[in-house]
């Protein structure tokens, strides 16, 4: 079995050395009951932190706990705490790989110290789950800002929305935008895809689920280590061909994944079909990518230019592909 991710990858230097390592039952860092990693939860929006997170949850705070989704990872809740509503995410213990499991809950926290308007925030964070709290073994819950019940899957291809122009174009911008915040303090995500994209009331895409994050080196680009974690996880769909062939990670990894993601947005369709080990061998060795010709919307003049976009956003070859910031601008172009 690898050894565990050291905490400098899971989450920044002025964070980590002020934890208590006494206790806690996560291999990478410990928390003992009570401690906290910056500051008790404070009022956003009047109510709950908006600067800092905690590593405490005040469980005795949740009202109204409402389950909205479950899946591998865990289950997802509604709820109230501290007088706003939240999202509560248990994460469950894999029984096949249970450091795999922990190294998702703390990859979870690698933005946790980042607030943007396109990634979602998160409030708190504990390995401690009451037993009134307690199910499906679960190693530890994440309070986040509550979203919506809304994603990019559900949108694309689960409604009969209209997608024009200036919607898909807004959404693009705003992932984008997000990237562009996270890749500048050295957070990659490494899973973005429509379902890891929430969407507010407000039409506000946010970026969730950083299960599969890496935190770099600051001031480096590319990264070598943890590849049981790094390219281990993650949607085959979305994951670019230096990541499936087990090579270095960098900020890049997340641009080809954007590109088959808005690729999606423009033809609502799937971006490959058939058997997923011919879709890997394929990606990696004959390049295969979405289709680009035939379809309406890359017929126009837009189109094509978007076409060519995206044909840089999932090239084979990592430093042909533009960086969050070009992209932002070539997205700005478009319109």
């Amino acid at each position: 079995m690898p050894s565990p991710i050291p905490v400098a990858r899971l989450l920044p230097k002025n964070i980590y050395p002020s934890a208590d390592i006494s206790t806690c039952s996560s291999p990478l860092f410990q928390l003992s009951h009570g401690s906290t990693l910056q500051v008790p939860p404070q009022r956003l929006h009047g109510k709950t932190g908006s600067r800092l997170w905690s590593s405490v949850i005040h469980w005795e705070q949740l009202r109204s706990v409402e389950a909205v989704g479950s899946g591998g990872f865990g289950s997802v809740y509604k709820a109230e705490y501290l007088g706003e509503t939240v999202a509560l995410k248990k994460v469950k213990k894999n029984t096949k790989n249970k450091l795999a499991s922990r190294q998702s809950f703390w990859a979870e926290l690698n933005a946790a110290h980042l607030h943007h308007k396109n990634v979602v925030r998160v409030i708190a964070a504990s390995t401690c789950v009451p037993a009134g709290f307690e199910d499906e073994g679960s190693i530890g819950a994440i309070v986040m800002e509550f979203v919506g019940s809304r994603n990019l899957q559900q949108i694309i291809y689960e409604s009969t929305e209209e997608l024009g122009e200036d919607r898909w174009l807004k959404y693009s911008t705003d992932i984008v935008k997000g990237l562009r915040f996270l890749h500048s303090h050295s957070v990659v995500h490494l899973d973005i895809k429509p379902a890891n994209v929430l969407v507010s009331r407000g039409e506000v895409c946010k970026i969730a689920d950083f299960g599969c994050s890496l935190t770099l080196d600051r001031d480096c680009e590319i990264s070598s280590i943890s590849p049981h974690l790094s390219h281990g996880c993650g949607t085959y769909s979305h994951r670019a061909p230096e990541l499936l062939k087990g090579e270095q990670v960098s900020p890049k990894a997340d641009i080809f994944s954007l590109g088959i993601t808005i690729w999606q947005l423009l033809t609502r369709e799937p971006p490959y079909t058939g058997d997923r080990q011919h879709v890997l061998y394929a990606v990696v060795a004959h390049n295969l990518r979405p289709s680009l010709r035939d379809h309406p919307a890359f017929l126009s003049a837009q189109g094509k230019r978007c076409a060519e976009l995206l044909g840089r956003c999932w090239s084979a070859e990592v430093r042909c592909r533009p960086s969050a910031e070009d992209l932002l601008h070539q997205l700005e172009l478009l319109n």
